[in-house]
Order: C-alpha cells, then structure tokens, then sequence
C-alpha cells in the first residue's frame, strides 16, 4: 500500500499518447475524434460483480503493480488517463463485468516488470479511435463519505468529503457507474448521424488519483465502429 501511494502522489506522470483527428458538436455539446497509440497494458479483469464493486477489488491491484508489487519490485509512475472497458445491455445499462486498462509508461514498454499478483496480466493492445466530450464546467456540492469512489473510500486517512459536480458533459467528482451510463448515452445522442460506435462495449477513463479531492477529469470514450 506504501509503494502505491508513494507512486502516486511522488512518481513520474506522463499522458497516454494520442492524436486528435477531428472535433465536432452539437448544440452545446462538444467532441473529438481520437486514435490512442496501443502497446503494452497491464489489465485486470472482474466478472460477477456491478461495475463499482468491481472497480474497487481491481484498481488496487494495478495500482500496486505500478508501484512496486512485481518482480523488479520497482515503481514506474503513471499513465493517465487510467481506462477500464464496460459492457452495456440492450437497455444501456452496465454488465456486471468490467476490465481495467492501465498503459505501462515509455519506459518499460519493451520490457514491462512482471506481475506477483497472477490477476493482473501484462497484454498487447493496438490502437483503438475513440470519440470523447470535451467541454467541462464545475459547480460544488457537498458529497457524503459513501457517495464517494469506491476507490476513494478505501483510503479512509483522506479529510476531504467536497466534489465538483459537472454541469456540462465532460465530467469532474468521483464518477460511479450511473454517471458513466449517463454520459455515454448523451455522447452518443451528440453523435447520431455522424458517427458508428460499437454498441457492446465503452471505456470510462480518468485522469486524477483517487486522493485528489477536486478539479477532477473523468472522460467516457465511445469506440468507433
């Protein structure tokens, strides 16, 4: 937990690479088109469980890969945004499974630091085009402790209980399942007629470690078809 946290907070941050390939709106809402480079991913997969109770058992995991817990025993900073694929239903609602995505920085691209945690894999992603909201606006409110991140809550030393609350789309605040599933379907109303995306599959990204209590990113990315 040390290693994690220490990563976090003092490691090396650098951005998933990626290219914009073009913008667009609708009425007020704002997007674009994006190619994010692939490589090599360290994932971890959770099946049987909603998506927030599933985030809370795998994101720790890849957290303590990234800060120490594998074979070189060594921390090798941050990739945001942090990415995890979500399966949706007829009804647009989540599967009660998901698969965190976290691209291992430059460094260790060729040679990445394997896992002692068999749950988390080491995988090979190409390249995926994504569309993305990009206009964001904060508003405050108060956030009760169990409205928090799942993620959030498992770092009980962290004062802080206030939010930005988003009034456009893309969105700040500790995102949980019901935020993701009501950004995705307005993403994909602003994108009727003018884009193809995959309908089984989305990815909810954020940029900000979970002891960041305000000014927070959170992003849905829609896969084009």
């Amino acid at each position: 937990m040390l290693g994690m946290i220490k990563n976090s907070l003092f490691g090396s941050v650098e951005t998933w690479p990626w290219q914009v390939l073009s913008k667009g709106g609708k009425e007020e809402v704002s997007y674009e088109e994006r190619t994010c480079e692939g490589g090599q991913f360290a994932t971890v997969e959770v099946t049987d469980k909603p998506v927030d109770e599933g985030l809370r058992e795998a994101m720790p995991k890849v957290m303590k890969y990234v800060g120490g817990t594998n074979d070189k025993g060594i921390g090798m900073g941050m990739t945001v945004p942090i990415s995890f694929a979500v399966f949706p239903s007829d009804d647009g609602s989540l599967q009660k499974k998901l698969k965190v995505w976290f691209r291992i920085p430059n460094q260790f691209q060729s040679n990445p630091p394997v896992p002692t945690d068999d749950s988390v894999k080491i995988e090979e992603r190409e390249s995926i085009t994504v569309y993305s909201l990009t206009n964001l606006s904060y508003s405050w409110k108060f956030v009760p402790f169990d409205h928090l991140h799942p993620f959030l809550q498992l770092s009980a030393y962290i004062p802080y209980r206030w939010q930005p609350s988003s009034s456009s789309l893309q969105f700040g605040g500790y995102a949980k399942e019901a935020d993701y599933v009501a950004h995705a379907a307005q993403l994909r109303t602003a994108l009727e007629g003018t884009a193809t995306c995959r309908g089984d599959i989305y990815f909810c990204a954020g940029y900000d470690p979970p002891m960041k209590p305000y000014g927070r990113r959170n992003e849905v990315w829609l896969v084009k078809a």
